[in-house]
């Protein structure tokens, strides 16, 4: 049995998209979702019908995002992330949000095929804050091997 990555991100707006300050990262969004489609492991990302997930409420502040994508493998979506322009988006984050209380990151291992939910993610996300890393919910820093066949 093969196993893929999945990451769930949340993030607080610091304003409304209309809002000036918010203005690069709307411009941003899909030249990054485009280099995310075409990135090398790349295999599903979450999003609605206008290409994005901005649209998608996961809680009840209307402000937060969320994200949520599968890779092939961590080295992959590490890739994406820290070694493309995505890192510079990533760099302007305090520009945009908010900083939260608790976790705005978790990665896990699904089965090949495998689509994750946003319902997943947030439990993800929980596990994470109530437990800490494990192999059930990680983070970059403290990750675990995908597990065995």
């Amino acid at each position: 049995m093969q196993y893929h990555i999945a990451q769930f991100n949340v993030a607080k707006m610091i304003a409304s998209f209309d809002d000036a300050v918010m203005q690069d990262f709307v411009d941003g969004l899909e030249p990054i979702n485009t280099m995310a489609d075409n990135s090398p492991g790349f295999i599903w990302r979450l999003q609605d019908d206008s290409g994005d997930a901005t649209s998608i409420k996961a809680f009840e502040d209307e402000r937060i995002l969320v994200n949520m994508s599968v890779w092939e493998s961590l080295d992959a979506l590490k890739g994406f992330v820290y070694r493309s322009a995505h890192l510079d988006f990533l760099r302007n984050k305090k520009v945009w949000f908010q900083p939260l209380t608790g976790s705005n990151l978790v990665l896990w291992w699904v089965q090949e095929g495998h689509i994750p939910t946003v319902a997943e993610g947030k439990r993800r996300l929980e596990i994470l804050d109530s437990r800490g890393p494990s192999q059930e919910a990680f983070t970059f820093s403290m990750s675990f091997p995908a597990p065995r066949s």
